[in-house]
């Protein structure tokens, strides 16, 4: 059994040194923040593609964080930890889109500016709870 626990936590580790491979090449929108439509629709796909490779990252550091947690519950029987952590990881997540989105509403009607808004929101977030999920308080 502790073999596949082995095998578990390298396939981890190489899956969140990969991820956090990919965030280090986030993409710099910034040459393509404008407000003509279509040079806005590019910044805003830009936007997009680091949000998407956030997303990634985060993603393997909370699967890391639950495994880590199901190995601990399997050692020492504390069934407490869990339940907090998917709690507060669910907390966080509706915390950012809130807190985001009415940043979008208070620039609407302008939505190409209130797009902009959300979408760095969205990755400042990410970017901020990704460093919290790798810290080991």
């Amino acid at each position: 059994m502790s073999r596949i626990t082995n095998l578990l936590t390298l396939t981890l580790a190489a899956i969140s040194l990969d991820a956090s491979a990919r965030t280090s090449t986030l993409a710099d929108c910034t040459h393509l923040d404008s407000d003509h439509p279509q040079k806005a629709k590019r910044y805003l796909m830009c936007l997009d593609s680091n949000i998407e490779l956030l997303e990634r990252d985060r993603q393997a550091w909370i699967n890391k964080l639950i495994m880590d947690t199901e190995e601990l519950e399997k050692d020492t029987g504390n069934t407490q930890l869990m339940p907090i952590i998917k709690r507060s990881l669910l907390s966080q997540s509706r915390y950012m889109e809130d807190s985001c989105k009415w940043r979008y509403l208070k620039e609407l009607p302008n939505s190409t500016s209130a797009a902009k808004v959300y979408k760095r929101c969205k990755i400042s977030f990410l970017q901020h709870h990704t460093t919290e999920l790798k810290a080991n308080f």
